[in-house]
């Protein structure tokens, strides 16, 4: 990978890929907003998910965790598991609190047919069917990258957030 690219791809990759003292095997989770948020949207959710993570408990043990509203797009959750593990309790309380914040800021965190791929440094995102036109267009090729938000994993985050159109699930729904 060449020096710009790869500075690009260093910009275009959440921050939790270097949050310190979380195992690699850390469990990510990732939800697009049907919309961006503006700027004071993006800081009032991270506001409330920093809040959110800091109370958050599986069977009443603090879970290890962080959140990062990323690109006003995304948000992020990651749980260190060797600390506590997120029980099916935990994660629904996770699910109850994005619904409440997509209401607060009408948003829908949980879209998950919105795409987003690089293009001349910065993420473009478009519904599935604007995306299956630009791949028609040739506007994303087997080389574009494009957002992984199956990732699952700290270091899946790290290796595979963004992933070459050709070597990644979206070519499926196309």
């Amino acid at each position: 990978m060449d020096t710009t690219t790869l500075k690009t791809t260093q910009s275009l990759t959440p921050k939790l890929v270097n949050a310190v003292g979380f195992s690699p095997d850390s469990r990510v989770w990732v939800y697009t907003a049907n919309r961006p948020l503006n700027d004071a949207e993006a800081q009032a959710a991270q506001q409330a998910l920093d809040g959110f993570v800091r109370q958050w408990t599986a069977h009443n043990a603090a879970l290890k965790a962080m959140a990062e509203v990323f690109q006003n797009q995304f948000v992020l959750l990651m749980v260190d598991e060797a600390q506590a593990g997120a029980s099916g309790c935990s994660i629904d309380k996770s699910v109850h609190f994005l619904e409440a914040l997509g209401a607060q800021l009408a948003v829908d965190l949980f879209e998950r047919m919105r795409f987003a791929w690089v293009q001349d440094g910065h993420l473009q995102f478009a519904n599935r069917t604007e995306f299956s036109v630009a791949v028609q267009n040739s506007a994303i090729q087997a080389d574009t990258l494009v957002v992984n938000t199956l990732v699952s994993t700290k270091r899946d985050l790290e290796k595979n957030w963004l992933v070459p159109f050709s070597e990644s699930w979206h070519k499926r729904l196309v």
